[in-house]
């Protein structure tokens, strides 16, 4: 079904996961999936790239590849050596393409699951991140970014609304475009009976041309667990807002694993904000042979 491979070239490693999904979906009797014609298209899959030393100076270039079903993500890093106790800088390079499901999605199977609706999300950023040195139990990461994001149908032509007619981008065009200054901070604390975990997200958008979306988004999440015997105890409180230019694709999607269970991504509801508090309870299963 799948092979793994670690290949050394020279001070490069380059590792490669391949996972081939025709006989499974085959097995499962899995409803027909989209396909571009191509026999790639029903590949899962990684590929990932590691050079510790590219110009001879510890400079580290990292390229990988994530491929699924539907969905594609590549990444190119390239990190100068610098000592730990100062910030590190990192130029990146990211294409994905995902399906909008979010907000543009179509909820089937009774609203537990969200089929994009031929809506597609193909994503361009370049720009530079800093992450500052973790202290005590605070890590933070800046960045900034000119993001380039279009919509495609599956055929991977540029469209600018939905099957209902409602527009896709901020702009009206089959694109929109905008630098984006993001501030993340995340506060961890874990024993053997509990953790605690707390980040918080803020995007700036930067109107440097007119037509450049300008806005301001904040978003958090703050998860606090603790065990209670064989059983663990789970419970999340998250929100966020966005206020200026908001692109459809940008609003806080409710519904989903991360979100509310038993529901696609999506199902409940979105908009400009939210609040999601939610909790779980987990029991352990022995499984004897």
């Amino acid at each position: 079904m799948g092979a793994q491979k670690s290949v050394h070239a020279g001070k490069a490693k380059i590792d490669a996961n391949v996972d081939f999904t025709h006989k499974l979906c085959a097995a499962l009797r899995l409803p027909s999936l989209r396909s571009t014609g191509s026999p790639l298209s029903l590949i899962i899959g990684s590929l990932c790239i590691k050079h510790p030393n590219l110009f001879g100076g510890s400079e580290k270039l990292d390229v990988s590849w994530d491929k699924g079903l539907y969905d594609s993500n590549i990444i190119i890093a390239f990190r100068r050596p610098r000592p730990e106790w100062l910030s590190q800088k990192c130029f990146v390079i990211q294409h994905s393409f995902s399906p909008e499901i979010g907000v543009h999605g179509t909820p089937i199977d009774n609203f537990s699951r969200s089929g994009s609706g031929g809506v597609n999300l193909s994503r361009i950023s370049v720009g530079l991140d800093r992450n500052e040195p973790a202290t005590s139990d605070w890590s933070s990461t800046t960045s900034i970014k000119f993001e380039h994001v279009q919509i495609v149908n599956d055929s991977w032509r540029s469209i600018t609304r939905d099957i209902d007619g409602f527009p896709l981008t901020r702009s009206g065009s089959p694109h929109d475009n905008m630098v984006v200054l993001k501030q993340e901070s995340q506060y961890a604390k874990a024993n053997d009976h509990s953790f605690y975990r707390f980040r918080m997200q803020i995007e700036q958008g930067i109107p440097i041309l007119s037509k450049w979306l300008i806005f301001n988004k904040f978003k958090f999440i703050a998860t606090k667990g603790v065990k209670l015997g064989p059983a663990f105890l789970l419970a999340s409180l998250a929100g966020g807002s966005i206020v200026g230019d908001m692109a459809p694709y940008q609003a806080f999607a409710i519904g989903g694993l991360g979100s509310v269970r038993g529901y696609g991504e999506g199902a409940v509801g979105s908009g400009r904000s939210c609040l999601v508090a939610n909790s779980e309870l987990t029991f352990p299963l022995e499984i004897q042979q």
